[in-house]
């Protein structure tokens, strides 16, 4: 059995410790991926942007055809009860979830009147701002539209990324750079991702292949709040091998630098310790 991290869960009206079981073998999420959820994150006794991370879920329960039963400022409270139960400052996941139980349209479908609620809060530790990764390109690609429902933050759709960062890890490297199917530049496997060049931050626009990022979205406006210019665009793979700096956001470890590609070896550049900054003077404000 897997040694879990001290864990909190809130499932039918009450608060569980540890992994509490929640799902059966005729569960539709277990066996036919209906579930959606989404991570905030409390450190340092802050949860930035809380409340966007709990309306995502709902908008991502409704892009799966779930019925969402929470509402923002219920899961917001729930959260406040739950940090209780952790030392004060402990660095904390947030994950509201939702998932069909019952099948509905054809079994393959899951019967949105079944929808069913957990707030899964987990200590997890966050990364140190010394923290920087390694990345090189992944052979596998970022779905479209017609594919999945890249409109959700969905369970179904992380087994793509799995495999993109064991492949990277088996070749020696943290993380890989996932290209959409055009062949452009979408995302990190566990992150979105920046780069700079000669001045200015450029960052993938949003196309609807990869999650538009609550922690990618912030960082950006704090950026140009701060005079940096930052510019969303199509951007290619060879732009990344050549650029000052490469870094990436998230809500799980917030901003890290890039310190390799391939087998270019690069210094975490000022505009990732500006983000970091500037995120972390913002989270605490």
């Amino acid at each position: 059995m897997a040694e879990w991290s001290t864990t909190w869960t809130w499932f039918d009206g009450a608060w569980h410790e540890g992994n509490p079981p929640i799902m059966g073998p005729r569960t539709h999420a277990a066996w036919l991926g209906s579930s959606v959820f989404d991570g905030a994150r409390a450190f340092e006794g802050v949860t930035p942007d809380l409340d966007l991370h709990c309306q995502r879920v709902n908008d991502s329960a409704a892009a799966l055809g779930l019925k969402a039963t929470k509402s923002v400022g219920e899961m917001m409270e729930l959260t406040s009860e739950g940090l209780q139960k952790f030392a004060p400052g402990a660095p904390v996941y947030i994950k509201p979830m939702y998932w069909a139980e019952g099948d509905g349209i054809g079994t393959i479908a899951g019967d949105p009147e079944t929808t069913r609620f957990c707030l899964c809060l987990f200590e997890a530790a966050i990364a140190p701002k010394d923290a920087s990764m390694s990345v090189t390109l992944s052979p596998f690609r970022r779905p479209t539209m017609e594919c999945m429902p890249v409109n959700a933050k969905a369970g179904c759709l992380y087994p793509n990324n799995a495999r993109a960062i064991v492949d990277a890890k088996a070749r020696g490297f943290d993380n890989a750079i996932v290209l959409d199917m055009l062949g452009n530049v979408a995302e990190l496997t566990t992150s979105n991702v920046f780069m700079a060049k000669d001045g200015v931050v450029h960052t993938p626009t949003p196309n609807g292949t990869f999650l538009n990022g609550i922690t990618r979205q912030r960082v950006i406006k704090l950026l140009r709040k701060a005079g940096v210019e930052v510019v969303e665009r199509t951007l290619s793979y060879r732009e990344f091998q050549e650029a000052d700096e490469i870094f990436s956001t998230g809500n799980y470890n917030k901003v890290v630098p890039i310190n390799r590609i391939e087998t270019r070896d690069l210094q975490p550049g000022p505009f990732a310790t500006r983000a970091r900054e500037l995120y972390w003077d913002f989270a605490h404000g």
